[in-house]
């Protein structure tokens, strides 16, 4: 199982299980992690990127670790919604790690969300340099909590069906 659509998730997430956001850039890979709950995105530390299958094995064993059921990666769409080269390695990426995991991916519109990472760590006084060191982890969390805040409507929906 490969890719999923945000609907899917939620069947995927029973017991307990927690979700993944990924922000994939050429240097680091930003990851945060739900809580159990799966209300709130918790930043953790980047991975700094090296070579595939020493990235792809660091981020596997941090998602094993964290009890992790399903990856939603952002997919950085152009604003005129065309995807361009950043969206195809992005694709390559869970193409190639869905080769080395049974871990399904999902993608989410990630538009801005790098943008707005930034903006709420100026608004921390976040130094610029500390800024750089956790911009990517801080998009993986503004992906992720977008997909949970999803999820909640989702399931909001469907009980009052």
């Amino acid at each position: 199982m490969a890719v999923v659509t945000i609907e899917q998730l939620p069947a995927l997430l029973a017991g307990g299980k927690t979700l993944a956001g990924l922000d994939l850039g050429d240097k680091t890979i930003g990851v945060a992690v739900s809580d159990r709950g799966l209300s709130f995105a918790h930043p953790r530390p980047v991975i700094m990127r090296k070579k595939f299958t020493l990235d792809a094995g660091t981020l596997i064993g941090l998602l094993i670790k964290e009890n992790v059921a399903a990856v939603v990666i952002g997919l950085p769409i152009n604003m005129d919604g065309s995807e361009g080269p950043r969206a195809q390695k992005s694709r390559a990426f869970v193409r190639n790690i869905s080769t080395l995991t049974d871990l399904p991916f999902a993608f989410w519109d990630e538009r801005l969300s790098t943008v707005a990472a930034e903006r709420v760590l100026i608004e921390m006084d976040v130094s610029r340099r500390k800024r750089d060191e956790r911009i990517d982890s801080a998009a993986a969390a503004f992906i992720l909590q977008g997909v949970l805040d999803r999820l909640q409507t989702l399931g909001a929906d469907s009980a009052g069906k």
